[in-house]
Parts: C-alpha cells; sequence; structure tokens
C-alpha cells in the first residue's frame, strides 16, 4: 500500500511560480500513474496533471502552459512545477496514486498579492 506526502506549498504572488512534490512510501511508485489534484474553497476537487507510468502527461485545460507534472521513480517523488501562477490556481493540492486510495494530506498554496 502506498503512502503520499505533499510539501512545496506556500504564498506566492501572481506571476510566481511554486514547485510541489509528493513522496510515495510503502510501495513502489513506478508502479502507479500518478495525478495531482486541487481543492478551492467551496468547489469539488479537481484533477490538474497526470503523469503515466512511462511518463506520457495529461493537463487540465485550465494550467497547460503554466503547469509541468513530472516523475523520479528513483526518488519515488513526483513534482508539480507551477509557473505564471494567478489567484484562481489557489487551492489545497494533493496527489493521488491513480487506482488507489491514496491520498496525501495536501499542500496548500495560496496566490494573493
Amino acid at each position: 500500500q502506498v503512502q503520499l506526502v505533499e510539501s512545496g506549498g506556500g504564498l506566492v504572488q501572481p506571476g510566481g511560480s511554486l514547485r510541489l512534490s509528493c513522496a510515495a512510501s510503502g510501495s513502489a511508485m513506478r508502479m502507479y500513474a500518478m495525478g495531482w489534484h486541487r481543492q478551492a474553497p467551496g468547489k469539488e476537487r479537481e484533477q490538474v496533471a497526470l503523469i503515466g507510468t512511462f511518463g506520457t502527461t495529461n493537463y487540465h485545460d485550465s494550467v497547460k502552459g503554466r503547469f509541468t507534472i513530472s516523475r523520479d521513480n528513483a526518488k519515488n517523488t513526483v513534482y508539480l512545477q507551477m509557473n505564471s501562477l494567478k489567484p484562481e490556481d489557489t487551492a489545497v493540492y494533493y496527489c493521488n496514486a491513480v487506482g488507489t486510495a491514496a491520498w496525501g494530506q495536501g499542500t496548500p498554496v495560496t496566490v494573493s498579492s
């Protein structure tokens, strides 16, 4: 069973950047497609980026060209590089091992001047 821990969130000004990390333990992350999701106050959780076991990526339209998902299987870690951040990116960000019930505790991102 895989356990996930996110980190890297914080307060950033509009136009700024953050890199989120999701460290996996308990099971080899390379066996899973991995996703980043977010939930803003009062809104449903939505998937923002997905990376397959062979590195294929997929993005929500709202983050295409600004966010990049990547994985380092040797470090059992998946990343989300977020550039050109907007206030509407404010949310708690979670990672997930696709097809499992494994979710991290979330890391909050606030984009505000």
